[in-house]
């Protein structure tokens, strides 16, 4: 009897921390969108880079960009040139 209350108990527990789980990624994939490239900058410096396989046509930059895609998506508009990374300096 003791078994099965302890096996019970350990499913009930482990169900409630994976429901958990699951709000907490949804909270953390929400990407933030910036009003321009100056506030995206004092957050990441080289800019966001949608993959890390895409190179900067605009010529040398000073910083290496911050690869993610869901904030690259978030902030496109801001890519002027097209090349994959939104901002870069």
């Amino acid at each position: 009897m003791k078994k099965m209350i302890v096996i019970l108990l350990s499913l009930g527990l482990i169900f409630c921390i994976s429901i958990g789980s699951f709000t907490v990624e949804a909270a953390v994939t929400k990407a933030k969108t910036y009003k321009n490239c100056t506030e995206l900058n004092k957050d990441y410096s080289g800019g966001v880079a949608k993959s890390s396989t895409v190179k900067n046509k605009g010529g040398k930059t000073n910083y290496k960009p911050y690869v993610s895609k869901a904030l690259y998506d978030a902030n496109s508009s801001k890519d002027r040139d097209k090349d994959g990374i939104a901002c870069e300096r």
